[in-house]
């Protein structure tokens, strides 16, 4: 069984210096390298060992990344360190619940493909998480073996935020990747987001050095590929960085990523702050300073109309649900007073 060095892991001095006190014997400092509903697979000084998943007195959700304090004597973990970063998006569903996505990850490999899966609404999206988590994002176009030339892809990404790096693979190449190398150190931590059948898997499978993870063929109608990932899982690749697989996630619903939606679009987020109102919507109200930049093409309508629908849904997202049923309450008692008074004037006619 493998046993690591704790810097191997990623632990760096913003871990050590939660601890107030020593450790003792019977503890160690390990780090979630997987999440299942059976439990917590993690790695330390002794190896690799399953735990229960929860703390006592604890019920925050821990996610793969997590570092957290074992009691290697009953192989229990009895404390979450704090994060240096986190992915979290809003779960499916209607009860408005956060759903973590991965912890600690010094890097984000946002990754899309020179084909129809080319989307940068979806780019813009993961951008915005990785922005609010202070997270450095690199786009990685795959699939640049099957295209002419991938260059008019790699400009369109690089438009979708100021100094965005951008490079276009082929994932079947370990030298092609070489591009990605000084993201790879040994202890560092990389993540990769993207939809379903852009290659992730497959990329992850040539840093590895081989095919551990199960892939699957995309749809030739549409390029588009299903779910291969099912669960969140870090692997050390052989340069010693960790990589974390994600499940393909087609519909990422943002929550409380104002700052990085600002970071993101910032050309027009700086415009914004010069309009006459400042509850504008950039619609149709006088004085706009969003409104009047494309009426100048100053900026790309295109690109105002998807900053208004992502800073709309996370504000829509940050609602309780306890709240949005508040609001819900008041815009009935609003319609039923426009009908109320409808009825009254034409009673009086």
């Amino acid at each position: 069984m493998d046993t690591f060095k704790l810097d191997q892991l990623g632990w760096s001095h913003q871990f050590q210096q939660q601890l107030t006190e020593p450790y003792s014997v019977t503890q160690m400092p390990v780090r979630v390298i997987g999440v299942q509903r059976s439990g917590w697979l993690v790695a330390g000084e002794t190896g690799e060992t399953q735990v229960a998943p929860s703390i006592p007195g604890d019920n925050r959700p821990v996610t793969v990344g997590d570092w957290l304090l074992m009691d290697t004597s009953a192989d229990r973990a009895v404390f979450r360190f704090e994060r240096k970063s986190l992915f979290k998006r809003r779960a499916p569903g209607t009860d408005r619940s956060e759903q973590l996505i991965a912890a600690n990850v010094d890097t984000l490999l946002i990754v899309s493909s020179c084909n129809q899966d080319f989307n940068e609404a979806r780019i813009e999206r993961y951008l915005a998480i990785a922005h609010e988590a202070e997270v450095m994002p690199v786009v990685v176009l795959t699939k640049a073996d099957t295209v002419d030339d991938p260059h008019d892809f790699v400009v369109r990404a690089a438009k979708l935020a100021p100094g965005l790096l951008v490079e276009a693979v082929n994932a079947l190449d370990r030298d092609s990747l070489s591009c990605l190398d000084a993201w790879l150190e040994p202890g560092q931590t990389i993540a990769l987001l993207g939809s379903s059948g852009v290659g992730k898997t497959t990329l992850t499978n040539t840093l590895l050095g081989g095919s551990q993870l199960a892939t699957q063929v995309i749809r030739e109608d549409d390029a588009k590929g299903r779910h291969t990932t099912t669960s969140r899982h870090m692997y050390q690749l052989p340069d010693g960085a960790w990589v974390l697989d994600t499940p393909g996630m087609r519909e990422l619903q943002l929550v409380d990523v104002r700052s990085g939606i600002d970071d993101v679009f910032a050309e027009i987020s700086l415009l914004a702050n010069d309009c006459r109102f400042a509850d504008c919507t950039h619609e149709t109200e006088p004085g706009c300073a969003v409104l009047s930049a494309i009426a100048n093409d100053a900026i790309d309508a295109d690109r105002v109309k998807r900053w208004r629908k992502l800073t709309r849904e996370d504000a829509l997202n940050r609602e309780t649900v306890a709240e949005r049923r508040a609001r819900g309450k008041a815009t009935g008692r609003l319609y039923k007073s426009i009908l109320s008074d409808s009825h009254q004037k034409k009673g009086r006619s």
